[in-house]
């Protein structure tokens, strides 16, 4: 575990690196350590920032404090997201990562901050795999995503979450990045299926040129 940075996190460096990089940020009440298998599974090769939330949540953390399942404290996202902005950069900086080789994978209340960060700071993620995810700002500002690529995965019985979807979809096209959108067979739980349909997005052509930049 390292405590160097803002956040707590755990960096994973394959001894034949293919120089892609997974940032993963874990669902509410769980660690870091939590999305490693699927990002291996995704990418054996990639260097893993496995990254853990702030804010104790029972025995596990989240990214940011809520008010119920399904709405959320505004200050605090926001406060997070600028924190994990600049982490991403000192994270960058202090081990040689290639952001333009980046993806970032977010679960659940991951998968939002990660959305949020994408809003409130424009052109810092441009490839960003969201499972389970659901809008969770308040207010959206002005954001310039025309070079940012979102796969979206949500599960069809996810009865809480999957119905917010289609809202998170909208108010992310409304600043022009390309959104693949997947509904599958499932709850709220992730797994094989999930890496599969992230592994094809990332053998796309279009990511692969942007991965390139």
């Amino acid at each position: 575990m390292r405590r160097d940075l803002a956040f707590c996190y755990r960096l994973y460096r394959p001894v034949e690196s293919s120089g892609e990089c997974l940032f993963l940020l874990h669902g509410s009440g769980v660690d870091e350590t939590t999305l490693v298998a699927l990002a291996r599974q995704i990418a054996p090769r990639a260097v893993l920032v496995a990254v853990r939330g702030r804010i104790a949540q029972e025995d596990g953390f989240r990214w940011f404090a809520r008010i119920t399942p399904t709405r959320f404290e505004q200050q605090s996202i926001r406060t997070e997201a600028d924190a994990f902005a600049g982490f991403i950069s000192e994270a960058a900086k202090r081990h040689g990562l290639d952001l333009s080789r980046t993806i970032f994978l977010g679960y659940s209340n991951g998968a939002n901050l990660v959305s949020s960060v994408m809003l409130l700071h424009p052109g810092l993620i441009e490839r960003a795999a969201l499972l389970r995810p659901m809008p969770v700002l308040d207010e959206v500002p002005p954001a310039d995503l025309s070079k940012a690529h979102v796969l979206i995965i949500a599960g069809a019985a996810d009865i809480t979450y999957a119905p917010f979807a289609p809202a998170l979809i909208a108010a992310l096209e409304a600043h022009g990045p390309e959104i693949e959108a997947r509904t599958i067979a499932s709850g709220h739980e992730i797994g094989d299926q999930d890496a599969e349909i992230v592994r094809q997005w990332l053998a796309d052509p279009a990511i692969a040129i942007a991965q390139a930049n």
